[in-house]
């Protein structure tokens, strides 16, 4: 019997996003690539022998109710939770508010944790799917691929990308999702494109005007990274990355970064580590 499962729940870029339309619900129709990174939140599930849920985290500002992490572990485990129990730890790297997805993937890596730590036998599109409820970007945490994304980015399709290197800057501020969407100003007609004239050149980050318009933080963020690569943000932001071809190229930007933007380099991978278990 598994006793115990870590992982990493990994952090996501998005390589460009287009908003192509909005639908009568208010959601947007989009278009995106999402890159899986070496680099994210480090995540632990044990058994335990009383019922319920325990998170051994502090999300501050978070209600326990908002919090996706307990949101994903009650929907999975309705039906379940008077006969198994679990206590879930968490050390977080990925900032909230900083558009790499870490709520997403905190949620996406629960749903496949608790799924495979107590034989719920719930295939990957059923997870997908109970992801979907918890939030667009839930499904493709849950998938574990890199993946070209269009719908609300719940329409996936795998993709192999190449395994380059990326500085991520982490501006000090915290950037509200429905604000950016529901800003007067968004752009929300860009025409539709093929994959292959995505990586053709040409694509852009439709929210990063807004959000640099509004938080000047993101502004100075992109203009020094800038200096050194060609840089964008990342789904509504703050953060903000380049893309470059090795990891001694990606530390030596880094290097020059100060440390109030907080700096990591991390490598693209094309699909999620796997789970390691320890066994009673």
């Amino acid at each position: 019997m598994i006793t115990s499962l870590t992982c990493l729940s990994p952090a996501k870029l998005n390589l460009f996003l287009h908003i192509t339309g909005r639908r009568a619900d208010g959601r947007h129709n989009l278009q995106t690539v999402f890159q899986l990174l070496d680099w994210g939140d480090d995540m632990r599930f044990e058994r335990q022998n009383t019922p319920g849920c325990r998170l051994d985290a502090d999300f501050e500002g978070v209600p326990p109710a908002d919090n996706l992490i307990l949101r994903a572990a009650h929907l999975l485990m309705s039906g379940y939770e008077k006969e198994h129990g679990v206590r879930i730890s968490i050390k977080k790297s990925i900032p909230m508010g900083g558009g790499l997805g870490g709520g997403s993937s905190n949620a996406a890596t629960t749903l496949l944790a608790l799924n495979q730590l107590f034989e719920l036998g719930h295939s990957t599109e059923s997870l997908a799917s109970l992801g979907l409820e918890l939030g667009a970007d839930v499904p493709v945490f849950v998938e574990g691929l890199s993946a070209w994304g269009e719908g609300t980015g719940e329409l996936l399709t795998p993709m192999t990308l190449p395994e380059d290197w990326y500085v991520i800057l982490r501006p000090d501020c915290h950037v509200s999702t429905a604000d950016i969407f529901n800003a007067p100003e968004l752009t929300r007609n860009t025409a539709p494109i093929t994959m292959s004239a995505a990586f053709k050149g040409g694509v852009r980050n439709d929210l990063q005007s807004v959000v640099e318009m509004r938080y000047p933080e993101v502004r100075n963020a992109l203009k020094l990274l800038s200096k050194s690569a060609p840089a964008m943000m990342t789904g509504s932001g703050a953060c903000v990355f380049a893309q470059v071809d090795t990891q001694a190229r990606a530390q030596a930007i880094a290097g020059k970064i100060p440390e109030s933007l907080a700096p990591v380099v991390a490598r693209g991978i094309n699909k999620r580590p796997p789970f390691i278990a320890e066994y009673d």
